[in-house]
């Protein structure tokens, strides 16, 4: 696909913007290192916000539902419930991240088991499938290690949005420099 001048113009004129996003992620990354009281806080606020706006949602889903006569009460006990996890986030912060610990914990054996079998389906047909069955090995050791320390999970979130938001700060850092050498060499 190639760009328009306008739109190399554009991309080009903002790469401060991004040079900005890449310090503010750095920052942040910073920030989880040497506070991760706060990172967590900020995560188990953002998680109950999340939870609670969703389960708003689901509840006007399953009174819309009701009014046109269909299938409504999953629905309803989802909105419920996710108020209810939303609220208690907020009332007893230690409970919204063990939930938040849980909740990643889950996804990572999830998200290893399917990584797994989805390996093995592919040794059938490519090469180096087995970077995808180690990943999945690995995401679910994560999981069940989370499962069983659930303290030690807390942090863990910390530390790991700490490195990521570094590493993706420096990535776009060093993206909105090549976007500025760039237009500066074809000025």
């Amino acid at each position: 696909m190639t760009m328009t001048m306008p739109q190399v113009a554009e991309l080009t004129s903002n790469w401060w913007a991004l040079a900005l996003r890449g310090a503010v992620s750095i920052l942040l990354g910073l920030v989880a290192f040497t506070m991760p009281g706060l990172t967590i806080a900020a995560l188990v606020t953002i998680f109950g916000v999340y939870v609670f706006i969703q389960g708003v949602l689901a509840i006007a889903a399953a009174i819309r539902g009701i009014k046109e006569h269909d299938r409504w009460g999953w629905m309803l006990i989802e909105g419920i419930v996710c108020i209810f996890a939303g609220v208690v986030a907020f009332v007893v912060p230690s409970a919204g991240a063990l939930a938040l610990v849980w909740l990643v914990a889950a996804w990572a054996i999830a998200a290893g088991v399917l990584e797994i079998a989805a390996g093995i389906r592919l040794r059938k047909m490519i090469e180096g499938e087995w970077m995808l069955i180690l990943a999945g090995v690995l995401a679910l050791v994560l999981g069940v290690y989370i499962m069983s320390r659930p303290g030690v999970g807390v942090l863990l979130l910390a530390t790991w949005l700490g490195v990521y938001a570094i590493f993706a700060g420096i990535i776009t850092l060093l993206l909105a420099f090549r976007i500025r050498n760039w237009a500066h060499d074809h000025a």
